[in-house]
C-alpha cells in the first residue's frame, strides 16, 4: 500500500493526501485507528475476564455522540477552515508559538506513550499465537508497519486502514461465532456469566472508591476524551483536515458515530462469549494467566478456531495493530516537522521537509517501540491503559482548543501556564489519589485549565480581530446524533434483560 502511493510531491500530499480525501475511505480509516488491535484483544477481556469488568464498557460509547456534536458545531469546520497541516497551527494563530510548542510536546509525550500501549497489545497477540518473545513480536510489527507508511504518507495510512477495517470487523464476528458454536449457545453464556458483567449502566459507582465504572465518570469523561481525541489529537484530527470539504469532513464523522458502536458490541459480546467458555472449560482458562485477562482473545483463537481461520485472525489481528502504529507514526513525523523543525530551523524546501517527515517518523517509531516494553505495568488491560494515559492529557488539550475559539482568548503565557496545572494536577492524581477514578481526570484537567487561564487573564485577555470561519449542522444531523445517543441509552439499559431471557 505504501509503494501504492508513494508519489508525494509536497509536504500537504505526505501529510493530508493533498487533502483529497472523501468521506467513505476516512470513516473506515479513523474507525481502524481507535478499533485497534487494543479493542479487539483488550475490550473482550475487560468483559469477559477482568475482575470488576464486563458490559459496563458499553456505557463509555454513550459520550461519542454528543463529542461528536460538539465537533461538528464549531471545532472540526474551524481547524478545516483554516488550512493547517497539524491541529497545532491552529494554536499558534489564536495564541503564539510558544503555546503551539507546549501542545506539541505534550501531543507527543501522549501519542508516543499510548502508541508503545498500541505495541504491547499486538506483542500480546504475537506471543499467544505464534510463540514469539516479546521483544520479537515488537520489532516484527514495528519494522513492517514503519516501511508502508514512511514510503506512502498519509494516503497509504487511509487506504490501509480501510482495508485493515473491514479484517477487524471480520476477525471479531469469526470470534464471536465460533465462540458461541463452542459453548453451546447464548443461554450458556448466560449460565457460566457473573449476574454482574451483564449490567451495562452502573447508576451506583461515581469514581470515587474501588468501583470506578459507573455512568456518570463514563459519559462525563468520556465526552471530554473522545472530544479531545477526535478533535485534538493529531492522529485522528489529522483525517478531518485531509477531507476534501467541510460536507465529506461532517460524513466522516456522522458516520464513525454511527458504526462505532454496533462494532464495539460485537467485541464486548464476543469478550462475553469467550469469557464464559473460559469459565466453563477450566482447562482453557488454565491457559490464560491470572494477571494477563489480554491473553483471553489469542489462546482462544490458538484453541478453538480451524488453522485457516487462525491465519486469517491473525492477519486481521496485526492490521489493526498496523493501523494505529501507522497513524500514530505519521501524526507524530507531522508534529515533528511542522511544529518544531519549522519553528527552530531554516526554512526548508518541499523535499526537504519530506525527508525530515520520514526522519522524524523512523524517530518516533524508534521510541514507541521501547516505550512498549513497560506498557504493561500501567493498568489490568491494556484497553485501560491507553484510555488511562490519554485522560491525563486531554481534558488539558481540549479546554485549550476551547479557549482558542473564544473571541477574546487568553494571552498565550496564561493560557500555557494553566495547561501545566490542569497536566499536573492529573499527574498527582495519578500518584497520590489512586480512589479517584481516572475517567474524571478528563473533567478535572478541563476544568482547571479553563478556570486558570480566566482567572490570570481577568479582563486582560488581548482583542483578537481574526475570524473564526465555522460551518452550520444542519438540523438532520443533529437530531440523527441526538436520536442515535438515545437508542445506545436504551440499548444499554435493556441489554441484561434480554441476555437473561435466553
Amino acid at each position: 500500500m505504501g509503494f501504492r502511493f508513494r508519489a508525494n510531491n509536497s509536504e500537504k500530499d505526505y501529510f493530508l493526501a493533498g487533502r483529497k480525501l472523501g468521506w467513505q475511505p476516512l470513516s473506515l480509516s479513523i474507525m481502524a485507528t481507535q478499533l485497534s488491535a487494543i479493542s479487539f484483544v483488550s475490550a473482550p477481556a475487560f468483559v469477559g475476564l477482568r475482575e470488576g469488568g464486563g458490559l459496563v464498557w458499553l456505557s463509555y460509547e454513550l459520550a461519542l455522540p454528543l463529542a461528536m456534536l460538539f465537533l461538528l458545531w464549531k471545532l472540526l469546520p474551524a481547524l478545516h477552515q483554516s488550512g493547517v497541516l497539524s491541529v497545532y497551527d491552529f494554536l499558534e494563530q489564536r495564541f503564539a508559538v510558544s503555546t503551539r510548542v507546549l501542545i506539541s510536546v505534550v501531543f507527543q509525550i501522549s501519542r508516543a506513550f499510548a502508541t508503545g500501549i498500541m505495541i504491547y497489545a499486538i506483542s500480546i497477540i504475537l506471543q499467544g499465537t505464534m510463540g514469539l518473545a516479546i521483544w520479537q513480536s515488537i520489532l516484527f510489527i514495528g519494522v513492517i508497519t514503519l516501511i508502508y507508511s514512511l514510503v506512502g504518507g498519509m494516503k497509504a495510512v487511509v487506504y490501509g486502514d480501510a482495508i485493515q477495517m473491514i479484517l477487524i470487523v471480520a476477525g471479531a464476528i469469526i470470534c464471536l461465532a465460533f465462540g458461541l458454536y463452542h459453548i453451546g449457545g447464548l443461554a450458556e453464556v448466560v449460565a457460566h456469566t457473573n449476574p454482574e458483567r451483564l449490567q451495562v449502566l452502573r447508576f451506583e459507582n461515581f469514581g470515587y472508591d474501588d468501583n470506578g465504572f459507573g455512568l456518570l465518570p463514563m459519559l462525563m469523561g468520556g465526552i471530554v476524551l473522545y472530544a479531545a481525541y477526535y478533535g485534538c489529537d493529531q492522529s485522528e484530527a489529522q483525517r478531518s483536515l485531509a477531507a476534501r470539504s467541510i460536507p465529506e469532513l461532517r460524513k466522516m464523522i456522522i458516520t464513525a458515530a454511527l458504526v462505532r458502536f454496533p462494532v464495539t458490541l460485537i467485541y464486548c459480546l464476543a469478550g462475553l462469549t469467550i469469557g464464559a467458555l473460559a469459565m466453563k472449560q477450566p482447562e482453557f482458562r488454565a491457559l490464560i494467566p491470572l494477571d494477563k485477562p489480554d491473553w483471553l482473545v489469542p489462546v482462544f483463537i490458538m484453541q478453538y478456531l480451524p488453522v485457516g481461520l487462525v491465519g486469517l485472525l491473525l492477519v486481521a489481528m496485526l492490521a489493526a495493530a498496523m493501523s494505529s502504529l501507522s497513524s500514530a507514526v505519521n501524526s507524530l513525523s507531522v508534529v515533528s516537522v511542522h511544529d518544531f523543525m519549522r519553528c527552530f530551523g531554516q526554512p526548508m524546501s518541499e523535499a526537504q521537509k519530506l525527508y525530515a517527515g520520514r526522519f522524524a517518523g523512523v524517530f518516533w517509531g524508534g521510541v514507541t517501540l521501547l516505550l512498549s516494553f513497560q506498557a504493561g505495568n500501567i493498568a489490568p488491560t491494556v484497553i485501560e491503559a491507553i484510555n488511562k494515559v490519554g485522560s491525563m492529557f486531554y481534558g488539558s488539550i481540549l479546554a485549550l482548543f476551547l479557549l482558542a475559539l473564544t473571541p477574546n482568548p487568553p494571552k498565550a503565557m496564561h493560557a500555557n501556564i494553566a495547561v501545566l496545572c490542569g497536566v499536573g494536577l492529573n499527574l498527582f492524581f495519578w500518584l497520590a489519589v489512586p480512589q479517584l477514578f481516572w475517567f474524571w481526570w478528563n473533567v478535572a484537567g478541563l476544568a482547571v485549565t479553563v478556570c486558570v487561564a480566566l482567572l490570570l487573564s481577568g479582563s486582560k485577555g488581548f482583542s483578537d480581530s481574526t475570524k473564526i470561519v465555522t460551518a452550520a449542522i444542519p438540523g438532520k444531523h443533529i437530531v440523527l446524533l441526538l436520536v442515535w445517543t438515545a437508542v445506545i441509552f436504551l440499548l444499554c439499559l435493556y441489554l441484561k434483560t434480554v441476555l437473561l431471557s435466553f
